[in-house]
């Protein structure tokens, strides 16, 4: 299911990175690896890899790499401020700055990358947000602490990347219930009858509508709907067995 790729603008043959193309024509330098980069295969906290990796993609960016953030991600709703030397900024699931010269990244394998970006405050935020994260709200926490920084959620532009979509997320019991505790009857919309008493998760509606609720204008949401299990050629997938990890970075222009 390669439909989402024409909503990117894809680099090399094959692809081995991906921006998106209302992003890119505001001028915020960003990206998302595929498999075809210097693939992660450390997690996160073991961070000689992953800063490898990210410091790779800021040079294909033409950005210098010795500011770069990170944070070790724990699937949360915890907000981190990136120091303003770059480095580690602590134990969350989403990083802000109004730093021009500090490129923030997040890693994933199925769990939404969400970039969100207020060019006139000059906020920028990138978040991991899975199930848990989802429960939590991490992607509102984020856009409260862009708020905290002068940006305006109704001017943010927002970009979810590559990440598993509902036609290959089952969830069970415990999963379902954890998102009907914290949401309420909107999780009924983002859940679809599986068998044997499970579930179809769509984490993207499901983060789209936190988004809109916290005053994201939805005009402003860019979402490909690129499913990373259902490419395993192209993006790594930890429900598939990949155990690789793609790299979102972005920094203030």
């Amino acid at each position: 299911m390669l439909d989402g790729v024409t909503d990117l603008v894809a680099h090399g043959d094959p692809p081995r990175y991906f921006r998106f193309p209302r992003l890119a024509g505001l001028g915020l330098p960003h990206l998302t690896t595929t498999r075809h980069f210097a693939g992660v295969t450390a997690p996160p906290e073991r961070t000689g890899p992953f800063r490898d990796v990210g410091r790779a993609a800021l040079r294909e960016l033409g950005l210098a790499g010795d500011r770069l953030a990170w944070v070790r991600q724990v699937h949360g709703a915890a907000v981190a401020r990136a120091p303003a030397g770059g480095g580690f900024a602590g134990v969350a699931d989403a990083l802000v700055t109004a730093e021009r010269g500090v490129p923030l990244a997040i890693v994933t394998a199925d769990c939404l990358a969400i970039t969100l970006w207020d060019a006139d405050a000059g906020a920028l935020g990138v978040v991991h947000a899975g199930w848990r994260g989802t429960v939590r709200a991490v992607a509102r926490a984020a856009v409260q602490a862009l708020a905290a920084l002068g940006a305006r959620p109704a001017r943010l532009e927002v970009a979810i990347g590559p990440s598993i979509g509902p036609c290959c997320y089952e969830v069970d019991a415990p999963v379902t219930e954890a998102l009907d505790a914290a949401h309420g009857t909107a999780a009924a919309r983002w859940l679809r009858p599986a068998a044997g008493g499970r579930a179809m998760l769509d984490l993207w509606a499901a983060n789209e509508t936190l988004l809109l609720e916290a005053g994201v204008d939805p005009a402003r949401i860019e979402n490909p709907r690129l499913c990373t299990a259902c490419c395993p050629d192209l993006l790594y997938s930890y429900r598939k067995g990949n155990h690789g990890r793609l790299v979102t970075v972005a920094a203030l222009p």
